[in-house]
């Protein structure tokens, strides 16, 4: 990895996009931004509830962030997973050349949280060679029960906020993802084929506290159900504790 240049790491404050910005932390890559994308309804390429969060979290973690707003991508292209997904990349592509630009040293790479998405990884990967910068993706094609017992052996709050998957039932709204989690997600996963991260959108999920942070998220929320779906809604959120720096 080169030390010319700044990096950013694409950020939801979901596990996975947390977990890449800890890595790239400790293996010591410059992070001076964080850049979050708030999609409109269902998308391909992003994390979806509540990263209107991330402001809270890049707070925390001492970290300033950027937020892109995707727009209107229109019917004919939501139609088509392809196009959705090339034209969702487009806002970000613009912020991270006006950045590049921006900054003095300009762009080292990007970090991304991506674990089987080959969707996720090649645009991204596209992107980062237009762009001239790396991607460091460490949890890319990582065991998915070692990657979930690090990420708890590091101290790791992850909260789940939504879900959307068979034998993923209400009870899992605001559960803590932890030993025991793991364990009953192992025995959905034989049942009913459930990634162990939620890779393939069965679950989401948002950290509220790590060593990364100096102070942890503290929520306020309800719970939306729909037959076979929900999530939460954050009312009222905010830094609680002292500060740990």
């Amino acid at each position: 990895m080169t030390d010319a240049g700044a990096w950013v790491s694409l950020f939801s404050g979901g596990k996975d996009s947390s977990w890449a910005l800890y890595r790239a932390l400790e293996r010591g890559l410059s992070v001076e931004r964080l850049v979050t994308v708030h999609p409109e309804g269902d998308s391909y390429m992003y994390h979806v509830p509540e990263t209107r969060l991330a402001g809270l979290a890049a707070e925390s973690i001492g970290i300033s962030l950027l937020e892109v707003e995707p727009g209107d991508l229109g019917a004919e292209t939501a139609a088509d997973s392809g196009r959705q997904g090339d034209a969702e990349l487009e806002p970000l592509e613009a912020a991270l050349r006006d950045l590049d630009a921006e900054l003095p040293d300009g762009l080292a790479g990007v970090t991304v949280g991506a674990v089987e998405s080959e969707y996720q990884t090649t645009r991204v990967e596209a992107m980062a060679d237009r762009l001239g910068v790396e991607v460091f993706a460490p949890l890319w094609q990582q065991d998915p029960r070692e990657l979930a017992e690090a990420m708890l052996a590091a101290g790791f709050q992850v909260t789940v906020v939504q879900v959307a998957a068979a034998g993923l039932d209400e009870s899992w709204l605001g559960r803590q993802l932890d030993a025991e989690a793991l364990t009953d997600l192992a025995e959905l996963h034989e049942r009913h084929g459930v990634h162990l991260l939620g890779e393939g959108g069965e679950f989401e999920t948002l950290v509220t506290d790590g060593p990364h942070m100096d102070r942890p998220l503290e929520l306020t929320y309800t719970t939306e159900w729909e037959g076979t779906r929900g999530r939460l809604h954050v009312e009222e959120a905010q830094l609680g504790g002292p500060d740990r720096t």
